[in-house]
C-alpha cells in the first residue's frame, strides 16, 4: 500500500469521481461531517479556514456520514443544499459514506490506520473529526470532533 492519499478516489456530491491525486501540492483537511449535529456550525469555522487558505494551497474536503445517530439523514443533493444555504461553503462537498465498519470508505480506513485517535483506537467516534494531509499526501494528524478549525489553523499554516 502506498503511503500517501493519493492512490484513493471518492464520489463528489454529484456523483463524479474525484481522484485525490487532483489535490497534490495541497495541504488537505478531510472531515466526516453531518448536517444534524451539535457541531455543524462548525461547516463555518471550515469555510472560514478555506476561504483565508485556499489561495496558499489549502483544501478542506467534507464528506457526510450518517453512521452516528443518523445526523445526516438527506440525499447527496440534500446535504448539498443544506450546506450551501446554511453556510455558503465553498469547499469539495462529497457523497455520503460510511466511516467506520465493513463499508467504511478506503480513504477513511487509511487515515484512521495512518493517523489512530487516542490510545491506538482506530475507529472514528463522531461527526467532525478531522484529519491534516501535507503537501506529500502523508496523514499528520487526527483532530477530535470537538477540536473548533480555527484552533488547526496554526497547524495549517506550518505546512502551506
Amino acid at each position: 500500500m502506498n503511503n500517501d492519499i493519493y492512490q484513493f478516489s471518492a464520489e463528489d456530491s454529484a456523483g463524479e469521481t474525484i481522484e485525490l491525486a487532483n489535490y497534490k501540492d495541497k495541504v488537505m483537511l478531510i472531515v466526516n461531517t453531518a448536517s444534524g449535529c451539535g457541531f455543524t456550525p462548525q461547516y463555518k469555522g471550515l469555510q472560514d479556514l478555506y476561504q483565508k487558505h485556499q489561495v496558499q494551497g489549502l483544501e478542506v474536503l467534507a464528506f457526510p456520514c450518517n453512521q452516528f445517530k443518523q445526523q445526516e439523514k438527506g440525499s447527496n443533493e440534500e446535504i448539498k443544499q443544506f450546506c450551501d444555504l446554511r453556510f455558503n461553503i465553498k469547499f469539495p462537498l462529497f457523497s455520503k459514506i460510511d466511516v467506520n465498519g465493513d463499508n467504511a470508505h478506503p480513504l477513511f480506513s487509511f487515515l484512521k490506520t495512518k493517523a489512530p485517535g487516542i490510545l491506538g483506537s482506530k475507529g472514528i467516534k463522531w461527526n467532525f473529526t478531522k484529519f491534516l494531509v501535507n503537501k506529500q499526501g502523508h496523514v499528520i494528524k487526527r483532530y477530535a470532533p470537538t477540536t473548533k478549525p480555527e484552533a488547526i489553523e496554526a497547524d495549517i499554516e506550518k505546512l502551506l
